[in-house]
């Protein structure tokens, strides 16, 4: 117990002024959780504790507050609303059975008047105050950022994992069959490792990406119609799932072999990722579908791949690009965009969006054609 004479309040004053001051003040005494005052009250005056402990909490959102402070015997607060003739900035509880003295508005401004060493010294607390509490703010948005960031990487994690693992559990149903061959059970196997690479090649991409780390990219000669084939075989059964419609339109592809430079297994993260996306936005539409579509030139074969969704909004279009920005999915983060967009960079290419007229959105991007004498590149990106 602190009584108010020895209070941080009471030091500064003279002993005249002094017994002004225990002369005027009114004690109150608060059990534990009752309301010194609410955020937003009038501020008729201070509070001074002599035994027990208050918090000083603020809200940040509705139905949830931040404690700034605890305030110990000998301690004094609600000068704030004092001072600039505002509201209450703060709530105050008492954490335990709390005595304090009240110091009423005109009771503080006569000793104000007849001690210039108070006013000297409550214009000091206050700054202390404001200095810690801004310190204290700064943790908590730092803290807070943190545990964003780690939703975020988590919630990517979950969306970019689940198409290899819905391949994975196909492929270990076919495996299963009472009637399956040999044949069969040794392709879901080999269906199975590839997926398992894709896996692992997802999270060192994550950890690649959170890191800025140096990438090596090695971009082999890969039969694109074959790579293709294989897209839509594995495409297929989860978009009969969800009652998508696939179109895939090969164009001049089916003429002929068609060798492009690219890494397959990080390629099929693109198309994986992509069609997801896809999937999210076409939940709400009647008579769902998703475009393939393939066009060659001398030097790439470009793709596209689009949906009959409702598009991207026009404000978001331009960022998609951009880590953690979102679209049309409650729980997306956007990362896993911006590292297909980083991808689809290291094969030379580069990925767009637009909104067709009338229907959903379509994604772009070119790969190059490997020629004659074409050895394997190696491209190092920082």
């Amino acid at each position: 117990m602190v009584p108010l004479v020895e209070s941080r309040l009471a030091r500064h004053l003279s002993e005249p002024i002094r017994a002004l001051l225990v002369g005027g003040v009114e004690p109150r005494t608060f059990a534990a959780g009752d309301r010194v005052f609410d955020e937003g009250s009038p501020g008729d005056g201070l509070y001074v504790l002599e035994s027990g402990l208050v918090e000083i909490a603020a809200r940040s959102v509705p139905g949830r507050q931040h404690r700034l402070a605890v305030m110990e015997p000998g301690d004094y607060f609600g000068e704030m609303a004092v001072f600039d003739g505002g509201a209450r900035s703060a709530s105050a509880i008492a954490l335990e059975k709390s005595v304090l003295q009240f110091v009423p508005t005109p009771l503080l401004q006569e000793l104000l008047e007849h001690s210039p060493m108070l006013a000297a010294a409550l214009v000091r607390d206050s700054s202390l105050r404001m200095r810690d509490f801004n310190h204290r703010f700064l943790q908590e948005l730092l803290k807070a950022e943190r545990l964003s960031l780690v939703e975020r990487l988590a919630r990517t994690i979950v969306h970019d994992f689940r198409n290899p693992l819905n391949v994975i559990g196909i492929a270990a149903d076919l495996a299963a069959e009472p009637s399956a061959t040999l044949e069969s059970r040794r392709s879901a196997r080999d269906r199975v490792w590839r997926q398992i690479d894709v896996l692992n090649r997802m999270m060192q991409e994550l950890l690649d990406f959170t890191r800025g780390m140096t990438t090596s990219v090695v971009l082999p000669k890969v039969d694109f119609l074959e790579f293709v084939r294989e897209l839509v075989f594995e495409l297929e059964p989860e978009a009969s799932r969800r009652g998508v419609g696939v179109d895939v339109d090969l164009g001049s592809l089916k003429e002929g072999p068609l060798m492009v430079r690219m890494d397959a297994l990080r390629m099929q993260r693109v198309f994986n990722n992509l069609f997801q996306n896809a999937f999210d936005a076409l939940g709400a539409v009647t008579q769902p579908s998703l475009r393939l579509r393939f066009e060659l030139t001398d030097r790439e074969v470009v793709i596209e791949v689009s949906d009959n969704g409702p598009g991207i909004a026009a404000e978001v279009l331009p960022h998609v690009f951009q880590p953690f920005v979102t679209f049309g999915k409650a729980h997306g983060t956007g990362l896993g965009l911006a590292i297909c967009d980083r991808i689809v960079a290291e094969h030379g290419g580069r990925m767009s969006v637009v909104n067709q007229p009338g229907s959903g959105a379509c994604f772009r991007f070119g790969l190059p054609r490997a020629r004659p004498g074409d050895t394997e590149t190696v491209i190092t990106k920082p």
